[in-house]
Order: C-alpha cells, then structure tokens, then sequence
C-alpha cells in the first residue's frame, strides 16, 4: 500500500511540475510586479538578513530582495523557471542562489533562513502540512514567515473554480484553503509566536481587453496552458467563454484595456 502511495504521489509530482514549467511564467508575471513589490515592502527586511523564496518563479520577489542588499536563496519545482530565474540574476549582477527543489523538502539546514516568503508559490504543493512543516523548520527563532496565497472567495479563487469544472480534480487539497484563515492558524499557529492575517489585493492590468487577457492566461499562465490543452475544441470554447464573461465582470477599465483586483490572504508569522 505505502509504494502504490508513493508512485501515486511522485506522479502527482510529474503532472505539477509540467503544469509549472509550461507557457512561460517569466513572462506572465511581469504584469504582477507592482503587486509583488507592495507585498515585499510590508515586510521591511533588513540588509544582511538570510532570505528564502519558496516557490520562486522566475526570481521576481527573490531579485528585488538581493538589490537590497539581502542574501537570497529561491527554490522552485519547475527547472526552467529555476534556469530562468537565475539568467535574470546573472544579467542583473546579482548573487542569489536558485535551486530546483520542492518546497515539500527543503534542501537546507534547519534554522537556515532569517525570513522565509512564498508569494503566490507554496500554495500550490500538494501536501501543505509537509509545507508548513518545512517553512517553520527552515526559519530561525523569532523569524519571520510571510505567505500571500490567493482567497477561496477573492477573484482568482473564482477562476480557479471556473476552470474546475472542466478539467477532473487534481487529487490534492485545493490550494485556496491557504488563503483561509482557519486553515493557516491550524497549519502554522502551533509554530508561531505571533501571527498577522490582512486581507489584501492584487492588481491584474493589462493594456488590452478581456478576451485577451484570457489568450494571454492560455498562452503563458501554466495551469491555464494545461487546462486548455486537456480540453477537445468544445470544452476550450466554453472554458474560453466563461473565463470571458468572469474577466469582464470584474473588470474596471474600459472595454479596450483590463483592471481587475484579486484579493489574497497575506500571512505573516513570527517563529516560537
């Protein structure tokens, strides 16, 4: 029974990783940099501190920390956003660490980090008590962990429900209860001293309508780049018509641009 867990579990593992290196993430999340900045400057680190990105991506928040003077690692599970990440490092001159490495298993000592971060990142493993279990280990006493992970109610827990009900579930907890505030204090509490939940939000612009923010998500966003692909010609118009109708419906600007604010739990916790 434990090996057919196991090879159930390492699969799981295959279709994430596909999922996360498909379309092209870098290029997706240069629309979110403003948001991402607005989370990271709330955390007020000082220079000289340890730093680990869990969940790194393509190295967004992890290089805005090491121009500051912080000494960054970044892990993420997708190799080519590692790859990426560390190329948008080294042509920036800066010295940041990226490993390809789960944040189910960390690749470091305990006690490594003086903050740990996962913007939008560690959310997504599928075993979140071997997450919280991993980002509470790797911090040292009286350090900080600071999480933003999308809401079940907030925009982006919408679309991710639009596009459940086309593709088969993914066998793991759904990835919004981290933006569940229950759900974070029955998670990470035990190993916190302190813990601060705001409800905040991300701005989504793009200088170009709905429609194709939806081509934009299907081209470069990874689980919008699977859900499509899985789907025959009829199943992609209707996720195509409904992801639409959910975009226009939240969008402030005008018809020829798109504004939408997506709103996040974002978790900071101080280390027992």
């Amino acid at each position: 029974m434990m090996n057919v867990a196991v090879e159930e579990m390492d699969s799981l593992k295959a279709r994430l990783k596909a999922i996360w290196a498909a379309g092209d993430y870098d290029r997706f999340s240069r629309y979110m940099e403003g948001s991402a900045r607005e989370f990271y400057e709330r955390l007020n680190i000082a220079p000289g501190c340890q730093l680990l990105d869990a969940g790194c991506g393509s190295g967004q928040l992890a290089l805005m920390a090491a121009k500051d003077g912080i000494q960054v690692a970044g892990v993420d599970i997708a190799g080519n956003l590692v790859e990426r990440a560390r190329t948008r490092a080294q042509g920036e001159g800066l010295k940041v660490r990226f490993e390809e490495a789960d944040a189910e298993a960390l690749p470091f000592d305990d006690a490594s980090f003086d903050v740990v971060v996962s913007l939008i990142g560690a959310m997504f493993a599928p075993r979140p008590d071997h997450v919280a279990k991993e980002l509470l280990r790797v911090c040292v006493p009286g350090g900080t962990i600071a999480m933003a992970n999308w809401t079940p109610q907030g925009f982006i827990g919408q679309m991710f429900k639009t596009v459940s009900m086309f593709i088969a579930p993914s066998g793991m907890p759904s990835p919004v209860l981290w933006g569940d505030e229950q759900t974070v204090r029955e998670r990470l509490g035990p190993g916190l001293s302190q813990l601060s939940l705001t409800r905040q939000q991300y701005l989504f612009s793009y200088p170009f309508p709905p429609s194709e923010v939806v081509e934009f998500f299907r081209q470069y966003y990874g689980p919008a780049n699977r859900a499509f692909a899985s789907l025959d010609d009829e199943g992609q118009t209707r996720l195509r018509q409904n992801l639409e109708m959910l975009w226009t419906a939240h969008n402030r600007a005008g018809a020829d641009c798109t504004t939408v604010f997506a709103e996040y739990l974002e978790v900071i916790g101080i280390r027992v």
